[in-house]
């Protein structure tokens, strides 16, 4: 009996297991969902479906890493829902929304996106395997990761949605930023990647003021909100590419009088904090 108690403990999970995977299939469901409402024409929705698709595959991998719950079962099932989120539901959104009118060129520039995004799952992943990486790596993601680039793609729509304006609808100019972002993604230019920032404590209070009054306005003018920390991303690409080569600079020619870069974020990392490169559920926050 007690054998068989103890085989049956084996078979079971703890549910709290569970929870990140479960956080990965609503990212899953909610780039399908973006599809849906896309089909039927409701913009907005679409928008908010993509972008909360981003937000739980944040969380997905900090929910695993404090449950330490990662798997590989995690890891395959993050980089699916990852490539169906963030590489066809946007790129299918933006074809009903303004390239379809373009035919056979608005279709090849949505594949083209789809494709690089793929191509920039895999070679994120490769990467993590690579032992030689550089401490100050883990601070920058190399092209622009797979969620941003769905949320640069989504940034004219949500533009348009404040402003109004069907300027920004016309199909040349939507298939050109598809290329653009798609371009970005499999690039070598260096992105922030903002989960090895730190923020000083006497800086935790008035960040804590500001990200209250940020949710304020976000909940009266969210495309507003969300359009302006889409241009402050872009507006960010020259300093991190800026950063990462003061970083590379430092490291060849080390000058012991002046340890840090002085840009980017602080580095004083030790082997624990940049071996958590990958999200909790075994796969990389991409």
């Amino acid at each position: 009996m007690k054998i068989g108690r103890r085989n049956r403990r084996f078979r079971e999970l703890p549910v709290n297991s569970l929870i990140p995977n479960i956080l990965t299939v609503l990212a899953l469901c909610a780039g399908m969902s973006a599809i849906r409402f896309a089909m039927q024409e409701k913009w907005q929705l679409a928008v908010a479906a993509i972008i909360i698709a981003g937000i739980l595959d944040g969380l997905d991998g900090r929910m695993a890493r404090l449950l330490k719950g990662a798997t590989k079962f995690g890891a395959e099932l993050d980089s699916l829902s990852d490539f169906i989120a963030f590489g066809v539901a946007p790129a299918l959104v933006v074809y009903l929304w303004s390239t379809e009118a373009l035919g056979g060129v608005g279709w090849i520039a949505g594949l083209a996106y789809s494709t690089c995004c793929a191509l920039r799952l895999a070679r994120f992943n490769t990467a993590l395997d690579n032992p030689d990486r550089p401490v100050w790596a883990s601070y920058f993601f190399t092209g622009m990761a797979a969620p941003a680039g769905a949320c640069m793609v989504m940034l004219p729509m949500a533009i348009s949605f404040q402003i109004e304006s069907s300027f920004l609808r016309q199909p040349a100019l939507m298939a050109a930023w598809l290329l653009l972002v798609a371009f970005m993604m499999i690039s070598r230019v260096p992105t922030y990647s903002l989960k090895r920032v730190r923020i000083r404590r006497d800086l935790v209070l008035p960040l804590l003021v500001v990200v209250g009054i940020v949710a304020a306005v976000l909940s009266s003018y969210p495309w507003l909100v969300l359009s302006v920390m889409g241009v402050l991303y872009l507006a960010s690409v020259p300093f991190s590419y800026r950063a990462q080569l003061r970083f590379v600079k430092t490291l060849d020619n080390p000058d012991p009088d002046n340890p840090d870069p002085g840009d980017g974020p602080d580095i004083e990392g030790s082997e624990d904090e940049t071996s958590d490169e990958t999200s909790g559920n075994g796969a990389p926050s991409n």
